[in-house]
């Protein structure tokens, strides 16, 4: 229920006037029966603003820290998540994965839509980044297509770091569905399970037209910010030498 009255009375609206969604390909979406939807990830207003627009119900599976903040508005930022269906899931690797993999399997084998970021975080810099292979182990296992999507705008319009999104118009971009049952039984396969996330990785930039970096986002942004407390540092010794 609370994801009905935030979908077409609350959010829905009120995103739909903030940027003004141009949707294409959205005929690509499954009316019924499960699917993956996988995404480029530009903001945090993606986990909105793309679910508003689908008709159908899209479960994310959203980082744990969502749900785990301290304080009054880390407990209604958790409710807000839990309320619209959200799951949250570990990214420290290793067990942690193969969590977050069984609990989209359990969402999928339910028939509904799941909607994954490949990329893992959100890009700091706008541009696209190595697909890391949960989305491709999902759907081998499943056996369910995936829908190449892209979110073009929303980076600028609200980049990693703005609490409040500027008022832009932003196109949302659907592709059409991508299916491996060549692949079936090969789930833990490493050269298949790359295979299949570089061909989904490359629809997504394909409809993105975004720069590719064939590194991982999560690896890239913290060199760069490992870049910024250098560069910081030494202009600090810069100005206490001068």
């Amino acid at each position: 229920m609370f994801y009905q009255v935030l979908k077409y009375i609350l959010l829905g609206p009120l995103l739909r006037l903030v940027f003004r969604p141009r949707i294409e390909g959205l005929e690509h979406v499954p009316e019924e029966g499960a699917a993956i939807i996988a995404g480029n990830h530009l903001s945090f207003a993606d986990h909105f603003v793309m679910p508003a627009i689908v008709p159908r119900r899209v479960t994310f599976l959203a980082k744990a820290e969502y749900f785990t903040g301290p304080g009054l508005k880390g407990r209604l930022t958790a409710a807000f998540f839990r309320g619209v269906g959200q799951i949250p899931v570990d990214r420290s690797g290793g067990r942690a994965s193969q969590a977050a993999i069984s609990s989209g399997l359990s969402v999928l084998r339910r028939g509904r839509l799941l909607g994954i970021y490949p990329e893992g975080t959100r890009s700091h810099d706008g541009r696209l980044y190595k697909g890391r292979t949960g989305v491709a182990s999902m759907a081998i296992q499943a056996g369910v297509p995936v829908v190449p999507c892209a979110m073009i705008g929303t980076f600028e319009a609200q980049p990693t770091g703005r609490r409040l999104p500027r008022a832009r118009r932003i196109t949302i971009r659907f592709g059409a569905p991508l299916e491996f049952s060549r692949y079936a039984g090969m789930a833990d396969e490493r050269t298949a399970l790359r295979a299949v996330t570089d061909e989904i990785m490359y629809a997504i930039l394909t409809l993105s037209g975004q720069e590719y970096v064939d590194t991982y986002a999560g690896e890239a942004k913290a060199e760069a910010q490992a870049q910024a407390r250098a560069h910081g540092r030494r202009g600090h010794g810069n100005g206490h030498t001068g």
